[in-house]
């Protein structure tokens, strides 16, 4: 790794949301920021030098019998997954997906793309096809493309909450090495990740994932889709661990909005907060500096000073926390808002609505 890779200066705070994060790219094999959203680098820079090969002392022996079924989870959910994987090749660099419907749609993140219209992709038997994009969610970091070709091996999506500790295995093409395949846990879940344009709520794991896994799923014992992997928070400028995907139910939200054409809205709450506010009270959670006029909050009689605590069941931490809530919500949604006022907890039942024109 090159010398000019910056280190961060200090550990992250041990907390459970709202972690801050940056876009790492690549200049040559230089990697200029520490916090990566998973977009490896073109072909010939990903080549590397190759190790020597090796002769195992056992080649020659005779193969252990396959295990059964279950005794080997991560190689099951692999041969499952491993048909609906596609590589994708950008104008800039590389990256994953996975085969969202058999006539011809495919998920993956929004920042393998950048610019480009039109991809080229890679399937699992070596077969290559032009893709279309068909369109993107930045704020998100999903995106649909399009081949002319049908009867492709749709991977299925897990739209319920994962588990804290169950296995996740994740699938891509890291560094430029297709058909990948690593294990792990589900780490954390609604974890705020800050990467994109405002905050997203996401599965991390600590399977490793590194550049060029981005758009690639991450997914359950039984090879169906948890999340798409999109970022991972480093030091060294490889996987360290702590990886980030958009949650299933996400990416099927935006992917269904895109391929029927409907517009792309957010749920919005209305109110503004301090990004690390000091709580006098000594409850963690979103503290409201001032309510936007006409909107939902004001509806239902959220006061400035108010701190969230919970929405919709979802525990809140701090304002990057609710951002994050709200990407997993559209207008309309009904939700129960917990909150502490003057010492209090306080349930209101809110229906979030659309951003105001000039709310900015």
């Amino acid at each position: 790794m090159s010398s000019n890779t910056q280190m961060p200066t200090e550990a992250p705070k041990k907390r459970r949301g709202g972690l801050r994060f940056a876009f790492l790219y690549f200049v040559g094999t230089a990697v200029v920021v520490t916090l990566v959203a998973l977009a490896a680098p073109g072909p010939d820079e990903a080549a590397g030098e190759q190790a020597a090969p090796t002769t195992s002392r056992s080649a020659s022996r005779q193969e252990a019998p396959p295990a059964a079924p279950g005794e080997e989870p991560a190689a099951d959910a692999a041969e499952v997954i491993l048909p609906s994987v596609v590589h994708i090749k950008t104008s800039t660099g590389i990256g994953s997906g996975v085969v969202y419907r058999p006539s011809g749609l495919i998920v993956t993140a929004a920042h393998v793309l950048a610019e480009d219209e039109t991809v080229t992709v890679r399937f699992d038997n070596g077969e290559l096809a032009e893709g279309k994009v068909m369109g993107v969610v930045p704020d998100a970091d999903v995106a649909v493309i399009e081949v002319d070709m049908d009867g492709l091996p749709a991977a299925t999506f897990n739209v319920d909450k994962p588990r804290v500790g169950q296995m996740a295995v994740a699938v891509g093409s890291p560094w430029g090495l297709e058909a990948t395949v690593t294990a792990g846990i589900v780490s954390a879940v609604d974890q705020a990740n800050c990467l994109f344009n405002g905050c997203v709520s996401m599965v991390q794991t600590d399977a490793a994932i590194n550049p060029g896994n981005s758009g690639g799923p991450l997914v359950d014992r039984d090879g169906s889709v948890l999340g798409l992997n999109v970022s991972i928070f480093t030091g060294s400028g490889a996987s360290d661990g702590v990886g980030f995907a958009v949650p299933s139910s996400v990416v099927v939200d935006y992917a269904e909005s895109i391929i029927t054409g409907e517009p792309i809205e957010i749920a919005f709450l209305g109110v503004q907060g301090d990004v690390d506010p000091t709580l006098s009270d000594g409850h963690a959670g979103a503290m409201i500096a001032a309510v936007i006029e006409g909107t939902a909050a004001e509806a239902v009689g959220v006061e400035e000073g108010d701190v969230i605590i919970f929405l919709d069941g979802v525990a809140i931490q701090d304002l990057a926390d609710l951002q994050a809530q709200m990407r997993m919500h559209r207008p309309g949604d009904a939700v129960e808002l917990r909150l502490i006022r003057d010492g209090k907890e306080i349930a209101l039942d809110v229906t979030l609505g659309t951003r105001p024109d000039d709310s900015g």
